[in-house]
């Protein structure tokens, strides 16, 4: 059986959006210990063919949700590994892991948690810095 090795054109539109950020912020719930199915699919359609890898140099910031303690980390650092072969500059701080996603949010979905939302502030700022750091 021979293969379609042409991609879609949702998924040309989808490198050509990477391709054209400043910088990349990925939010991401935790699923079984690690990011969720879909959005790994996602980075690695995207990052094919070998060569043609729009998140090569991107700098990008990671954040996440999770309704256990944890709050992500273990996803994130997940991602973490996946933007080292992608040739990405992950920025180290702060950590945004928000844990218990059930004290965090009202019932629609507003982020209500104050020390969650400066976090949040504080991450975005640096990821802004971050991409005038590294002139992207």
């Amino acid at each position: 059986m021979r293969r379609n090795t042409q991609p879609s054109e949702r998924l040309k539109e989808f490198k050509a959006k990477i391709r054209a950020a400043d910088g990349i912020l990925i939010a991401t719930p935790e699923y079984n210990y690690s990011v969720p199915g879909v959005l790994k699919n996602a980075i690695d359609a995207a990052s094919r063919p070998y060569g043609d890898n729009p998140f090569d140099g991107k700098p990008a910031a990671i954040m996440g949700v999770s309704i256990g303690m944890l709050g992500t980390a273990r996803a994130q650092y997940h991602l973490r590994q996946t933007m080292v072969f992608l040739n990405m500059y992950p920025l180290n701080r702060p950590e945004v892991m928000v844990p218990f996603a059930d004290k965090q949010f009202d019932e629609k979905g507003r982020l209500i948690d104050e020390h969650t939302r400066s976090k949040v502030k504080e991450l975005l700022e640096a990821l802004s810095l971050w991409i005038k750091k590294l002139g992207a």
